[in-house]
């Protein structure tokens, strides 16, 4: 395969990528703002979540093997094709219905639409194993470049649902969205470059169980380390912003919206950057993957102190205030940065220690341990918030930030 081959195919699945991210955060906001407006709990806001990551769990153990199968492409068509009936699903619910079947019918759709992240996300980060270049550092620079960038989008999209929520309405905005990933399905279609394998049919589905004892360290480390952050940012935090800025009037909610998604925006796209900058700030290059390897259990534990701070901070200070929120912003955009670099350094590890042959495998399992931390941090963040707010969420964080270390720790230098 040529280089100019790769780099199309590369730019092809980024672009794809990047619009279905795009999709992905702003259904995040226009969910949850949506429904917490309509009177749901932050328990029953967790729960429309739940199914999503569920299925990011089945889908990432089984997608590893059909992509090995049957072709990256295929899996890549497959997640776009799944988000746009996830959407058109949403378009179906009716106000008439109770807040109980309105959760379980929301629960399905965000399930096809977890099952479509985690079909697209395993297509993209198993690309760049494939079509990276070989030299010092290119692995890490492209794997940097891709999730970095995708989480920059990632993080547009929920500042997007959220002034959207306020401007067009849920409906409105569901039915664009799908449109516009139908378009992005029919070019990708017509116009993929070559460079993507087609896939083997003597991959047998029992291959998926890694025996490589640094992936199965590196997949348990990942478990903790994203419960850690969805534990506050999926519930915990978007509510306690808005308990503390909106006072209840339409006008209010608008301004509330918008601050809040500009918060998680902003959030995103800060880790995304620093996610695309991290070869750089670890010195990738120059240090080869024996450092950097030994660097994952360093920056967990760094990114440990952030949450104590906050929840020592907010135990101290009880109180609703603006200085209160500005210690929060402040230190869970610090956060952000010591994360992203945790979170890329594992990006990049988990493609260091997969071979070419097994590349969608391990990084199925590597995904379907992410999608197991996300179930974990969603559902504690719903309960622990109702149970001891925000203090609640970030001390459980930490304790999710000690034991994704101490996994860290455990990998070796080959």
């Amino acid at each position: 395969m040529n280089k100019p081959t790769g780099m199309a195919a590369y730019i092809a699945v980024t672009a794809a990528y990047w619009a279905f991210m795009l999709s992905d955060g702003a259904l995040r906001m226009l969910v949850l703002l949506h429904f917490h407006t309509l009177g749901f709990s932050p328990v029953q806001l967790a729960y429309l979540f739940l199914l999503y990551e569920i299925a990011g769990i089945i889908t990432n153990l089984s997608a590893g093997w059909i992509a090995a199968r049957f072709g990256l492409s295929s899996t890549l068509y497959a997640g776009l094709a799944l988000q746009i009936l996830a959407l058109i699903a949403l378009l179906q619910l009716s106000p008439d219905w109770t807040i109980w079947a309105s959760v379980a019918y929301v629960m399905f759709a965000q399930g096809l639409s977890g099952v479509a992240k985690d079909l697209s996300k395993m297509s993209a980060k198993s690309a760049v194993k494939l079509l990276a270049p070989k030299t010092e550092g290119g692995l890490f620079r492209w794997v940097a470049i891709l999730t970095g960038s995708k989480n920059a989008v990632k993080g547009l999209g929920f500042f997007v649902g959220a002034v959207a929520l306020g401007t067009f309405g849920f409906h409105a905005v569901i039915q664009g969205m799908a449109i516009f990933l139908g378009v992005i399905l029919l070019v990708l279609i017509l116009r993929m470059p070559a460079g993507l394998p087609t896939g083997r049919k003597d991959v047998k589905f029992k291959d998926v169980l890694s025996k490589n004892t640094n992936v199965n360290w590196l997949s348990l480390a990942r478990v903790f380390l994203f419960g850690a952050r969805d534990v506050w940012f999926v519930v915990g935090i978007p509510i306690y912003f808005y308990a503390f800025l909106s006072d209840g009037s339409t006008e209010g909610n608008r301004n509330a919206f918008f601050l809040i998604g500009g918060f998680m925006a902003i959030w995103i796209i800060l880790y995304g950057l620093v996610q695309g900058n991290a070869h750089r700030i670890l010195r990738a290059t120059m240090r080869g993957s024996s450092a950097l390897i030994q660097d994952a259990a360093r920056w967990a534990w760094i990114l440990l102190i952030i949450p104590i701070c906050l929840s020592v901070f907010l135990y101290m200070r009880p109180d609703a205030t603006t200085l209160n929120a500005t210690v929060v912003v402040t230190g869970l955009l610090v956060f952000g940065a010591i994360f992203a670099i945790n979170s890329s350094l594992h990006s990049y590890l988990i493609l260091e220690f997969s071979t070419g042959s097994r590349v969608t495998l391990d990084v199925g399992f590597y995904y379907m341990a992410n999608a197991s931390g996300r179930l974990l941090g969603t559902l504690l963040s719903g309960i622990s918030y109702q149970l001891g707010g925000v203090i609640a969420c970030l001390s459980i964080a930490a304790f999710m930030l000690a034991l994704s270390a101490f996994a860290a720790g455990r990998l070796k230098s080959s």
